[in-house]
């Protein structure tokens, strides 16, 4: 990367702007797109070195080809957004840019979030391109879908770049958790949907790009047929190859990707007038030519200008969700997290006489919802999950308030030996009281003997009443023994989940919160199946 002291030395990969989207196919595989322009009498120009997402390096290139420096030089880099983020963070030795445009706001935040501080929170927008789920042609059949009825479609086999490292796959997941807004159970749906997601999860969108029928996989990995990416990639791959073509699918609900200018700390009087030259031309004339002739939209989402002549795309003008707050990003990305991570958990379910007790409205009672709802929850971990399933009352099991209904053993196992059917067999003790405290104390320590690394290790307590075993530990002596059993480097959050307008919602607020974790209480039985996926949901991110 050596300067250029005669000005007409120049390597780019964009040679010229009429060349337009054709000859930026290759983006995503470049490593640096280098431009240089001084005036013939500068001997040592000022070097300003522009960090970019793949998608934006062109337009970036051709439009600082068109500044009129007259001793300065710019240089445009290409560099995925997350190890930005990591190397601003935290230097690898490598030289620090003045200015960075990642694809999405989320880059910035990310980099703050590692620690750097020279990093602002937001920059101007230079351009736009919507968020869409890119299906293989033969799964849409010519019509214009909505993403819930492209996963419902025979032939949808769900693939997505990795949400943890790219903005696509994280904003992606604010359209999957709308698209089950209407499901009757929406928590448990959308963990669900993301379990399918997270079956062919790659780093990026060119590798789910050659997971498509026909592509070789180049190791075993199943074909995918509809995934997460940019507007500005499917028109690309559509151009590269005519042969599996893609038809963007749009959501509102998506925040698009907005490319953010960011100046980084640290820039020189010199370099000065090279940074704000060029964010003056990015955000001007020359800047819109190019971004449009690189197949992205103007910041505001407004209509495609160019390459509008491919049918599966829609080049009208798109205005999308604005991006959240990053804390429903991190919550999100941690529930993608949660259910990608394999979990130990013993789960205690209760079975005293109250849970007999019949449920206004429905034709059930207490223990055949929170039965079902746990059946439907087996679905909602991963298969290589260990699980143990305990039932507790009073004297269940001698003096003993519990007895094992399924040993500790993987999902997977577990459905296959008929534990759905063992669970629709679960019956309520008539005369059994509600054995709490001894339970929950035997199981914690089960669960801390047990503890295994690289899983969620859980305990989660369904209850409908508060404890009332006469000859159990007490509520105080309970809290002082879960104090002594935390280790925060082997952490086992309580998780209650109440049952009913009997449930005790303070009493489990102070048991779960003594393990560091969560109380979640459905007053109407009939909304247990929602509330427990709820539970889930939110507990598998940490």
């Amino acid at each position: 990367m050596g300067r250029h002291s005669d000005g007409r030395r120049r390597r780019l990969l964009v040679p010229a702007l009429a060349t337009g989207l054709v000859l930026v196919l290759g983006a995503a595989a470049w490593v640096t797109v280098s431009v240089v322009r001084a005036r013939p009498t500068c001997e040592q120009p000022a070097q300003v070195l522009v960090t970019a997402s793949a998608d934006i390096a062109p337009a970036l290139s051709l439009v600082a080809r068109g500044l009129d420096l007259e001793c300065g030089s710019v240089e445009v880099q290409t560099r995925e957004a997350t190890q930005v983020a990591e190397r601003l963070a935290m230097s690898d030795g490598s030289p620090r840019p003045q200015v960075w445009v990642p694809d999405s706001t989320l880059a910035l935040r990310r980099a703050r979030q590692l620690g750097a501080a020279d990093v602002p929170e937001s920059g101007s927008s230079v351009a736009s391109s919507p968020v869409v789920l890119a299906v293989a042609e033969d799964v849409v059949k010519g019509r214009t879908p909505t993403w819930d009825e492209v996963l419902a479609a025979p032939g949808a086999v769900p693939g997505m770049p990795d949400p943890s490292r790219d903005a696509v796959g994280a904003l992606a997941l604010l359209g999957l958790r709308d698209s089950v807004k209407t499901a009757a159970e929406p928590s448990g749906a959308y963990v669900a949907l993301l379990r399918r997601f997270s079956a062919n999860t790659l780093g990026a969108e060119t590798d789910l790009i050659a997971r498509l029928p026909g592509s070789s996989d180049g190791g075993g990995t199943a074909a995918v047929t509809a995934f997460p990416a940019s507007e500005n990639s499917v028109l690309r791959h559509n151009i590269e190859d005519a042969t599996s073509p893609l038809v963007a699918v749009y959501s509102t609900a998506v925040p698009t990707l907005d490319y953010p200018f960011a100046e980084l700390g640290g820039v020189s009087p010199r370099q000065r007038p090279i940074v704000d030259a060029l964010r003056a031309a990015v955000l001007g004339d020359a800047g819109a030519v190019a971004i449009a002739e690189t197949g992205l939209r103007a910041a505001g989402g407004q209509a495609l200008r160019t390459h509008t002549d491919d049918p599966r795309v829609n080049p009208a003008g798109f205005r999308a969700a604005n991006l959240p707050p990053s804390a429903v990003v991190d919550e999100l990305l941690n529930q993608w997290a949660g259910v990608n991570l394999s979990a130990r958990v013993q789960v205690l379910i209760d079975v005293s006489g109250s849970m007999n007790a019949q449920v206004p409205g429905t034709s059930l009672n207490r223990m055949q919802l929170t039965a079902e709802a746990t059946q439907k929850a087996l679905h909602l971990f991963k298969p290589a999950t260990q699980l143990r399933m305990l039932a507790f009352s009073t004297k269940l099991d001698g003096d003993k308030d519990y007895r094992e209904i399924l040993p500790m053993a993987s999902v997977a196992a577990h459905l296959a030996s008929g534990a759905q059917d063992k669970l629709a067999q679960l019956k309520a003790t008539p005369d059994g009281g509600t054995g709490l405290y001894d339970t929950i104390l035997d199981a914690y320590r089960t669960a801390r003997r047990e503890w295994e690394p690289g899983r969620l290790n859980l305990v989660i307590v369904m209850t409908d009443g508060r404890n009332e075993d006469p000859r159990s530990i007490s509520r105080a002596d309970l809290l002082t023994e879960l104090a002594k059993l935390q280790d925060p480097r082997r952490p086992i959050p309580l998780i209650g989940v109440g049952v009913g307008p009997d449930a005790d919602k303070g009493e489990l607020d102070q048991l779960t919160a003594a393990t560091g974790g969560q109380a979640f209480v459905a007053p109407d039985p009939a909304k247990i199946t929602d509330v427990f996926f709820g539970a889930l949901s939110r507990i598998a991110g940490g």
